[in-house]
């Protein structure tokens, strides 16, 4: 082989390493640019996401600012409702009382009355055999007169 032979070899050998070379910096080059191309769009995207991700946040914010304002008118009608039911409770140990103390009232008044059927001394017409009144009719007098009104039932 000649020198020039070797030449040419070595010319043609560094002449395609070249073109390799070119050919693959131009190739990484495209690679690189569709990569930055590729990564803009997911950027866009992400920001278009982003804002409705922001929009559900809000939404979700709101919606739990509205939680929190019911479980606090929950706690305020749940602490009324405690305060009701103690002021009906005491009411009902009130009412309980009067009716205990009226009944009391009832009694003595039919301990005192001699025309009561419940009274100590038995009526003048039970003793003649005067059966039309009964011990169920405790409300009227055998003289027409009004005794104690009907009560009602405690409970």
């Amino acid at each position: 082989m000649t020198t020039s032979t070797i030449i040419w070899i070595v010319v043609v050998v560094i002449a395609a390493a070249s073109l390799i070379a070119a050919i693959a910096w131009v190739a990484r080059k495209k690679r690189t640019e569709h990569h930055r191309v590729q990564a803009g769009g997911i950027r866009e995207k992400a920001v278009e996401q982003s804002h409705e991700v922001g929009q559900r946040e809000a939404l979700a914010d709101e919606t739990a600012a509205k939680a929190r304002a019911a479980q606090a008118e929950a706690e305020a009608m749940s602490a009324r409702a405690a305060g009701l039911q103690h002021q009906a409770e005491a009411r009902h140990t009130d009412a309980a009382t009067s009716r205990s103390e009226l009944n009391r009232q009832f009694e003595r008044a039919d301990k005192i009355d001699p025309d009561s059927p419940t009274s100590d001394t038995p009526p003048s017409d039970t003793a003649h055999g005067d059966d039309s009144e009964t011990r169920d009719t405790p409300r009227e007098t055998r003289a027409g007169k009004q005794g104690r009104p009907p009560m009602p039932r405690a409970g």
